[in-house]
């Protein structure tokens, strides 16, 4: 592995086709580069989130997380191989549990708002979503296993809980969304 990429200006892609780990070609417009294009994506968005102040855990969780992203994708680039474990899915399922438990709990949808960190963390949050749709879309055309499905989706939900994190690291909190059945419940606490 380590003289694999000798060359990065190729030209193999010029007619629109991409190679893909077991030596392959497809199009660019296939699901299964989508599918990969939006975890690199995502890889990508959570490399700019960790230029942001945060927690150490945070920053070694989301290290890890790249890590698994890289795995998932070298398991989208080979199909029918296997990378990413389930033991990385029950691993954000406990870091889910971990930083939940010590949240309040909503009173109301929130916004993608607040600290930058934490807004960074919604936007991963949102590509995390699309990568989940684009994997999901493979897998309805040709046979993935499960775990990349479920590693996106219960990535999303934890990038939403670490925003609510990343808005209190320094005192802050979340930006409620002003529904009408809130407006209406402070208005009649008044």
């Amino acid at each position: 592995m380590a003289n694999r990429l000798t060359q990065i200006a190729t030209r193999t892609g010029d007619n629109g086709t991409t190679g893909l780990g077991d030596n392959t070609r497809v199009s660019k417009d296939s699901l299964r580069v989508h599918a990969m294009g939006d975890v690199d994506e995502l890889n990508s968005s959570i490399g700019v989130l960790l230029c942001e102040d945060m927690p150490g855990d945070v920053r070694n969780l989301l290290v890890e997380v790249q890590h698994q992203l890289f795995n998932l994708g070298g398991e989208l680039s080979i199909p029918g191989y296997e990378l990413l474990k389930p033991e990385a899915v029950a691993q954000l399922d406990a870091a889910l549990e971990q930083y939940n438990a010590a949240l309040p709990r909503l009173a109301e949808f929130i916004l993608p708002a607040g600290s930058r960190a934490a807004c960074l963390a919604h936007v991963c949050r949102t590509v995390a979503r699309r990568a989940e749709r684009a994997v999901v879309a493979l897998g309805s055309a040709e046979a993935l296993k499960d775990a990349p499905r479920q590693y996106l989706n219960r990535l999303s939900d934890l990038l939403f809980v670490l925003s609510r994190v990343l808005n209190r690291m320094n005192g802050g909190d979340d930006v409620y969304w002003k529904s009408e059945r809130m407006q209406k419940a402070q208005t009649e606490a008044k």
